[in-house]
């Protein structure tokens, strides 16, 4: 049974298909975000150090970030549905859990599951819209539509995690339940079976050494400004998940079914659309986390004041990428991508000014509106070049790798960020004093993902001259 279709005006099971996977994702968007407001309320009622603390984020990060690869790969082996809704039900149970336990490592456990499940659903999710909306106008309709839930969800999580927090912590929890299960249900009944290719084999030595790998790289960058980048353990960590990451680079050129076929990665748009998501998110992320801390600690706002600063970003975001469509049809997306990097860019540039005495409208709100339209025009078209051109069977491995390299890129430049923040006395009373180095490093991871975006739009360029000549010549 297949929906696939090529138009842009569909009917209602094609749209129950859209709003399902989509509200799965902005749930994982939700989750994350949610949490972290809450994380002074856990801390007080579980009795748990700092740095056991962290891990109730980091836990999450480690099961998404390590596992995403296997993940988009389990989904084309085994069937986008069938994962789609184990792990939607998975993650449903893991809130429940995490929901109602009394013990701080028992919550971190919830974490990690709850970051696994998000691991297989998120590139399912993407891989389900991929196959059943054709490449071209309408795929870039329903993957814009889809970038709005992911975008919105974390906004949201935000808002509703400074208002849940005030009645408990436990909430922050409990809220994702019934939305999961209301999905989940849907999920059973709209989309449609999808049979894999029969005589497939499955690469286990590839998925051991690949899962383990990629979780050890994201343990060795989560705990590292914790522990120091320099200490034993941080180095063997490193060490250790590129020794087995070269395995599994080993192992899959031999194997006979791959879980990672090298040759995608020969794919120009796609590996562009891989590390500008990558440098694209890191620099978000650390940004994200900067401006909490400035707003917070500097001027001295409420959980729910700060949340309410990102507002209008969400905004921009909420209402401009379901209209982003035609834009991107029309430029291609090496130029909304490109557009969208400089406007952050320069959303950074200009918050490198800020001081004590600062006001939200001078000083912070040009910055998000110019954040809100450069993820716009960004993460819709990231998403939609690292799936283009590529086969149906190997779409839930594009996703795969693109949620990977976002998450590991917001991992890392979180670490880089965090790192030169406390080197810099951004600490307590001091905080102000390590904001401006913080910033100068987001601002330098952004104008890295410029160049990697202009790269695009010159080989675009260059490709198009011949079509031009020869039509020319006409």
């Amino acid at each position: 049974m297949s929906l696939s279709t090529s138009s842009t005006r569909w009917d209602a099971r094609l749209w129950g298909v859209l709003l399902t996977v989509s509200t799965v994702v902005g749930l994982d968007a939700l989750d994350v975000s949610m949490v972290g407001v809450a994380l002074p309320s856990i801390q007080a009622e579980l009795g748990l150090s700092t740095s056991a603390l962290q891990w109730v984020i980091s836990a999450y990060v480690l099961g998404y970030g390590g596992l995403l690869l296997l993940g988009g790969r389990t989904a084309d082996l085994l069937g986008r549905r069938r994962v789609f809704l184990v792990a939607v039900a998975v993650f449903a149970v893991a809130s429940l859990f995490g929901g109602l336990v009394d013990s701080g490592p028992l919550l971190i456990a919830s974490r990690f599951i709850k970051g696994l499940a998000a691991a297989f659903t998120a590139p399912a999710a993407l891989s389900i819209i991929t196959t059943t909306f054709h490449e071209g106008p309408a795929r870039n309709k329903a993957i814009s539509i889809f970038a709005v839930f992911g975008a919105s969800g974390y906004s949201a999580g935000l808002v509703f995690s400074g208002l849940l927090t005030e009645v408990g912590w436990r909430w922050t929890f409990l809220l994702p339940v019934p939305i999961a299960l209301a999905a989940l249900v849907a999920a059973l009944k709209l989309i449609p079976q999808y049979r894999p290719e029969t005589g497939s084999g499955y690469d286990f030595p590839g998925a051991i050494t690949g899962a383990a790998g990629s979780l050890l790289l994201v343990f060795a960058v989560v705990e590292a400004p914790e522990i120091g980048w320099a200490s034993p353990r941080t180095l063997i960590s490193f060490a250790l998940a590129i020794a087995l990451l070269v395995a599994f680079v080993f192992i899959e050129k031999r194997s006979k079914h791959p879980l990672l076929r090298l040759g995608i990665l020969r794919s120009g748009p796609l590996a562009r659309a891989n590390i500008g998501g990558a440098l694209f998110f890191g620099a978000y992320i650390g940004f994200q986390f900067v401006v909490m801390l400035y707003l917070q600690s500097v001027l001295g706002w409420s959980a729910l004041q700060t949340a309410l600063g990102f507002l209008p970003a969400a905004l921009i975001v909420a209402f401009g990428s379901p209209k982003i469509e035609p834009l991107i049809d029309r430029l291609g997306t090496p130029r909304t991508i490109l557009a969208g990097v400089a406007a952050h860019v320069v959303g950074y540039a200009l918050f490198l000014g800020i001081d004590k005495d600062s006001s939200y409208a001078g000083a912070v709100l040009p910055s998000m509106i110019l954040l809100g339209i450069g993820f716009t025009l960004a993460f819709s078209s990231l998403n939609i070049q690292a799936t283009a051109g590529i086969s149906d069977d190997e779409q839930g491995l594009a996703g795969g790798l693109l949620n990977t390299s976002v998450q590991v890129g917001g991992a890392i430049g979180l670490a880089v960020v965090t790192a030169v923040l406390t080197a810099n006395g951004g600490e307590g009373v001091h905080v102000l004093d390590g904001l401006t180095p913080a910033l100068s490093v987001v601002t330098g991871i952004a104008v890295l993902g410029l160049l990697v975006a202009i790269s695009g739009v010159v080989k675009r360029s260059r490709a198009a001259q011949p079509e031009l000549a020869l039509a020319a010549t006409k």
